[in-house]
């Protein structure tokens, strides 16, 4: 896994390249083309769990901002909503990376019988 290189003194600053880095795997995930038809499925679950609370995140983020005034809608979508949006995003790309590997094990194992 890659490490991530930035100042340890701005946490806010490393969860937001990390939660905005594709490639950056989480903690005990694997490369999806080594992984098992069980590891694919378990992280399959893993990122569809996450994917599914960024949304509701998201959608409360964006119901909260109608109350809001000008500027402070102004600032959060500025700020937060950028975050959030490339936190799902990034989520939503290794959940795809998942997916293909059990369709690609799913073939295998079709064409092998």
């Amino acid at each position: 896994m890659r490490k991530l290189k930035t100042d340890s003194g701005r946490p806010d600053i490393a969860a937001a390249v990390r939660g905005g880095d594709w490639s950056l795997r989480m903690d005990g995930e694997g490369v999806p083309a080594e992984a098992s038809l069980k590891q694919a499925l378990y992280w399959r679950e893993i990122y569809s769990e996450i994917l599914v609370m960024e949304e509701k995140v998201l959608a409360r983020i964006r119901q909260l901002m109608v109350k809001q005034s000008d500027e402070g809608r102004r600032e959060v979508e500025l700020t937060n909503v950028p975050v959030v949006v490339a936190q799902a995003e990034k989520f939503r790309q290794r959940l795809g990376y998942w997916e293909a590997r059990i369709e690609q094990l799913a073939g295998d194992s079709s064409a092998a019988s």
